[in-house]
């Protein structure tokens, strides 16, 4: 099946979508994920719902690279949430893709919070994202596509607007 055969069953989705939102069907999805630490590898493994996704550091930082560090799986994240809203909006607004792909970069400074580095930022820095599409459409209609998909991707929004995040800790 080609991107664009797919789009096609994206639209029926994407359409019965919004039919239960119309009809006053649509709740709220609450989400979850768990992370846990594991052994003497230290590996982190997550689950999400019946999935599974290992995470490690770098050998040189005690891990053994089983997996993405957690900044790596962000970029990835984003990343796959951006491709998935493109596939969304175009079958949506009906823009044939043939092949869509996104990369994510970043950067993140090691000496960050240590001593004479403390001003330094922690964290991801410099996120940026390239879109590669191959399509039919005009310049016009990618980029209505494009515009439509900044605006909605909850991801990026996330990455880009202030958000209340609260936690606790739990003796086990």
């Amino acid at each position: 099946m080609s991107l664009n055969e797919f789009l096609i069953h994206k639209r029926e989705a994407v359409l019965a979508r919004d039919q239960r939102i119309a009809a006053g069907q649509a709740q709220p999805a609450q989400l979850h994920a768990n992370v846990r630490a594991e052994g003497r590898s230290g590996l982190r493994r997550l689950r999400i719902r019946d999935h599974q996704i290992i995470s490690d550091s770098a050998t040189g930082f005690a891990g053994f690279d089983l997996g993405p560090s957690s900044p790596e799986l962000q970029l990835g994240v984003l990343g796959s949430c951006m491709v998935h809203i493109f596939e969304i909006q175009a079958a949506s607004l009906q823009v044939p893709l043939d092949t869509l792909e996104v990369d994510v970069w970043a950067t993140m400074d090691p000496r960050a919070g240590n001593p004479n580095y403390e001003d330094l930022p922690r964290g991801l820095q410099g996120i940026r994202y390239e879109v590669r599409v191959s399509s039919t459409a005009s310049d016009a209609q990618l980029q209505a596509l494009y515009d439509v998909v900044e605006q909605n991707c909850p991801i990026l929004s996330l990455l880009r607007n202030p958000q209340d995040i609260s936690g606790t800790l739990v003796r086990a």
